[in-house]
C-alpha cells in the first residue's frame, strides 16, 4: 500500500513549524497572564506548604483570597476533620453575610476576614463572597512524594516530548495527575501516571483484561505526547491544550469560538459552562505552579534527594509465555518484576493468562533475560493466549465492542448471557463467553480475520455488505460513506472481523453510552472534604485526562441547526429525529439526489423528537464508530502532508493507511475538508494495526 512519508527530520521540523508558528520564538512557550497569577500562587502554597493533615479555606473565585489555613495532627479522624472545616467554613459565611448586611462592629476574627478584602469592597460583593466559600486539601506531602519518584522518570518523559517536537515541560504534567503514581486509579474510571480515561487511552494503548498499557509509564506517556499533538492541531495554544487534556479539546475550542480569544485568562474569567469546572478552570494554573516546583526542587523542599533514573532493561516476549515460569527462569522475585511491570493485568500474575507475544517485558539490568527465555521449559510458552471464559463489563465498553474483541457475534454473547434486545450491560457484570473463542489478541498471523476489502469490477456497497455478513449502513459509517452508490475500484473497505455478525442496523444492539455519561465522569468532584481526601491520588480533585479526545461538537445550536460530520446521512437525522429524509430534504432546500456535505449546516425537524434525545443518539453513533475502530488500531504519532494539485482528502486517506475522514477531522477541525485546496498542511494520525 503506498504511504506518504516524510524524513524524521524534516518531519520535526515541519511539525515545529506548523504547531508551533510563534511559541518557540517567544521566551515563554506557556501563556502565563497576570489574570491567573493569583491561582498560580495558591497552588504553589497548596502543592509546597500545606500537607493533607490540613488544607485552606478560600474564595472559589479569588483564589488570593484566603481566609484561614487549617491543619490538624497526624491520626485525626475524617470524621472529626470534616466537622472541624465545615464550622469554620459556616463561621467565614456568616460573618461575610454580616458584611453584606453592612454592619461594621466586628470581632477580632470578623475583622481577620474582612482584611482579606480591599477596602472599597460593597456589602454586595461580600453577599456574592458569601456562596463561594471553599475548602482545599493541602498536598505538600504528597507532591514530595511525587517529586521524589519522579527522577525515576523525568529524562526519559521530556525526551519522548522533545523528539515528538513538543515542550519539554510538559513532562512535569504528573506533578497534577497523579504525584507520578504509576499505579493511580480515579474514582471515575481514570488510571496510570498521566490518569487517562478508558475511551481517550484506547485510542494511543492496549487496555484489556491482559494489559493495561495505561500504567506503563513509558507507553502512556507516548500516549500523552500524543494526545497533546493532538489537542494543540485542535487549539493552536498551548494553554488551551494543556487545559484540554482535563476538560477535553471539543470543550475548549467551543470555548475560544464563543468568547472570541484564546487568551486563557479571558476564558478562565469568563467562559461559562455547566461542565467547566473548578478542576477545569485551576488546571493549567496547577500545571504552571507544578512546573515551577519541578524546575527548582530545592527551593521549595531542601535537601529533597530524587530517585535514581530506571535502570530497567526491555526484552521482547516473542511467545505466549508464562510469567511465573519465566520469572524462576530470571531468578527474579515476582515482586520485583511486578514493580517493573504495572501494565500486567492480575491474571498473568496469577498464571491463568500468560504474557502476551510481542510484549516488551522489563527485567533488572542484572538479569540475563535471553538466556532465561532460552532455558524456559516447553510447557511454559504457547502460540496462543490462554482462552478468556468470561468478561467483566469495564466503563465505555458497549456488548459489540466486547463481541469484537473475542472474534464472536453480539448476538452469540447475548444469547449465552440470556440479554434481550435492546442489550444493555452494566459496568461490573460478568458476561460468560463462548469456549471455543480463542480472544482476539491470542490469533496468530495466520488466524488474523481480513478486516479491509478492496473493491473490485462488479462489487457494489450491498454485494460487500452481503458478503461479510454486515450491514450497508455500518459499512458506510465505519468508512465515512456519503453515497452508497460512490465506492470505486481499487478502494480499500474497512470491514469488521470475520465471524462477527452484528445486528440489522434497524434493530440496534444495545443501549448507547450517553453524551450525560461521558460529561459526568468529566466532571466528577467531591462535595465534601472527605470525598476530596477520598479522591487521591490525584492532587485535584476531579483532575484525569479528559474522558473524549473527540473534538467535534455534537450539539444542537440554537436555530436548531448541526453541523454535518463524517460519516453522517440524511436517514441517519431521520431515524434519529424519527422523521424522513424528504422532510429534511425540504426544509434545507436540498434536491432529490444531493448528498449532505461534510461541514455544511443543516436544519433539523423536531417535531417529534426532543433535542436531548437527538443528540444523545448522535453522540452514541460516533462513539460506536470509533470503539470498533479503535479495537483493531492504535495512532502511534502524527505528521504534517502538505496536499498537492490533483489531489483531493478521499485519496490522502487511501494514501495514509486507509485513516478514516473522521480522524482526519479530528486532527484538523479549522480546515474545510471539502475545499481543500493545494498547498493546505494537514496533520494527519498514523495508525497501525494492534498486533497480538
Amino acid at each position: 500500500m503506498f504511504r506518504i512519508f516524510l524524513p524524521r527530520v524534516l518531519l520535526l521540523s515541519v511539525l515545529s513549524w506548523l504547531m508551533l508558528p510563534s511559541a518557540y520564538a517567544q521566551e515563554h512557550i506557556f501563556d502565563r497572564p497576570a489574570a491567573i497569577e493569583p491561582a498560580v500562587a495558591f497552588w504553589k502554597r497548596i502543592y509546597t506548604e500545606v500537607g493533607t493533615t490540613g488544607g485552606l479555606i478560600h474564595d472559589h473565585t479569588r483564589l488570593d483570597v484566603i481566609y484561614d489555613v487549617i491543619t490538624f495532627p497526624d491520626g485525626t479522624p475524617s470524621a472529626v476533620r470534616s466537622r472541624r472545616i465545615e464550622e469554620r467554613k459556616q463561621f467565614v459565611i456568616a460573618t461575610l453575610r454580616k458584611l453584606s448586611d453592612g454592619v461594621t462592629e466586628l470581632t477580632e476574627e470578623e475583622a481577620a476576614i474582612r482584611a482579606c478584602w480591599p477596602e472599597e469592597t460593597t456589602p454586595a460583593e461580600f453577599g456574592v463572597a458569601a456562596d463561594r466559600v471553599r475548602f482545599q486539601l493541602g498536598q505538600a506531602d504528597r507532591f514530595k512524594e511525587g517529586l521524589i519518584r519522579s527522577g525515576a522518570w523525568r529524562d526519559t518523559i521530556r525526551n519522548t516530548f522533545k523528539n515528538l517536537g513538543l515542550p519539554e515541560e510538559l513532562a512535569a504534567l504528573p506533578h497534577v495527575e497523579s504525584s507520578f503514581n504509576t499505579h493511580a486509579y480515579s474514582k471515575v474510571g481514570a488510571a496510570g501516571m498521566w490518569q487517562f480515561m478508558r475511551t481517550t487511552g484506547q485510542r494511543f494503548l492496549r487496555i484489556d483484561n491482559v494489559v493495561d498499557e495505561r500504567l506503563d509509564p513509558y507507553k502512556a506517556s507516548v500516549a500523552a505526547a500524543n494526545f497533546m499533538q493532538q489537542n494543540f492541531s485542535v487549539v493552536q495554544s498551548w494553554a488551551l491544550a494543556v487545559t484540554a487534556y482535563n476538560h477535553g479539546a471539543a470543550g475548549m475550542l467551543r470555548a475560544k469560538e464563543q468568547l472570541g480569544t484564546d487568551d486563557i485568562g479571558e476564558i478562565i474569567q469568563r467562559y461559562e459552562s455547566k461542565t467547566f469546572g473548578f478542576a477545569s478552570r485551576n488546571f493549567y494554573a496547577c500545571f504552571l505552579a507544578a512546573l515551577e516546583i519541578d524546575s527548582h526542587p530545592e527551593k521549595y523542599f531542601p535537601g529533597i534527594r530524587l530517585n535514581p533514573p530506571d535502570s530497567s532493561q526491555v526484552v521482547p516476549v516473542k511467545t505466549y509465555t508464562s510469567l511465573p515460569a519465566l520469572a524462576k527462569s530470571l531468578q527474579v522475585d515476582t515482586t520485583v518484576l511486578k514493580q517493573l511491570n504495572p501494565s500486567l493485568m492480575a491474571p498473568v500474575w496469577t498464571g491463568s493468562k500468560r504474557i502476551p507475544s510481542g510484549f516488551e517485558l522489563r527485567v533488572p539490568s542484572t538479569a540475563d533475560p535471553f538466556e532465561a527465555l532460552k532455558n524456559l521449559p516447553s510447557a511454559a510458552v504457547a502460540a496462543t493466549q490462554v482462552q478468556d471464559q468470561s468478561h467483566r463489563v469495564r466503563q465505555g465498553e458497549t456488548l459489540s465492542g466486547i463481541a469484537a474483541k473475542y472474534g464472536t457475534s453480539t448476538q452469540t454473547i447475548a444469547k449465552l448471557n440470556g440479554l434481550r434486545q435492546p442489550y444493555h450491560v452494566t459496568v461490573g457484570k460478568v458476561l460468560k463467553l463462548p469456549g471455543a473463542v480463542i480472544a482476539a489478541e491470542a490469533l496468530t498471523p495466520e488466524l488474523a480475520p481480513a478486516v479491509r476489502h478492496t473493491v473490485k469490477v462488479g462489487d457494489s456497497l450491498s454485494k460487500i455488505a452481503e458478503r461479510y455478513s454486515v450491514s450497508q449502513s455500518e459499512l458506510m459509517a465505519l468508512n465515512s460513506l456519503r453515497n452508497a452508490n460512490q465506492v470505486r475500484l481499487g478502494q480499500q473497505l474497512l470491514i469488521r472481523a470475520a465471524g462477527v455478525a452484528p445486528a440489522n442496523a434497524s434493530e440496534p444492539d444495545e443501549l448507547p453510552v450517553t453524551a450525560t455519561t461521558i460529561t459526568r465522569a468529566e466532571t466528577a468532584e467531591p462535595k465534601t472534604n472527605s470525598e476530596a481526601d477520598e479522591l487521591g491520588p490525584t492532587l485535584l480533585p476531579g483532575v484525569q485526562a479528559a474522558a473524549s479526545a473527540d473534538p467535534a461538537d455534537y450539539a444542537v445550536s440554537g436555530e436548531n441547526t448541526i453541523r454535518v460530520e463524517a460519516g453522517e446521512s440524511l436517514s441517519h437525522y431521520a431515524e434519529w429525529l424519527k422523521s424522513s429524509p424528504a422532510i429534511l430534504r425540504s426544509l434545507n432546500n436540498l434536491t432529490a439526489n444531493a448528498p449532505v456535505q461534510l461541514g455544511n449546516q443543516l436544519k433539523l425537524d423536531f417535531s417529534h423528537e426532543t433535542v436531548k434525545d437527538f443528540e444523545s443518539r448522535r453522540f452514541a453513533f460516533h462513539q460506536q464508530i470509533q470503539q470498533a475502530f479503535f479495537a483493531q488500531y492504535r495512532i502511534v504519532d502524527s505528521y504534517v502532508y502538505e496536499m498537492k494539485k490533483g489531489e483531493s482528502i478521499w485519496l490522502i486517506t487511501q494514501r495514509a493507511n486507509n485513516v478514516p475522514v473522521w480522524l482526519l477531522r479530528q486532527y484538523n477541525p479549522g480546515v474545510e475538508l471539502n475545499a481543500v485546496k493545494p498547498g493546505t498542511k494537514l496533520v494527519i494520525p498514523n495508525v497501525k494495526p494492534i498486533e497480538g
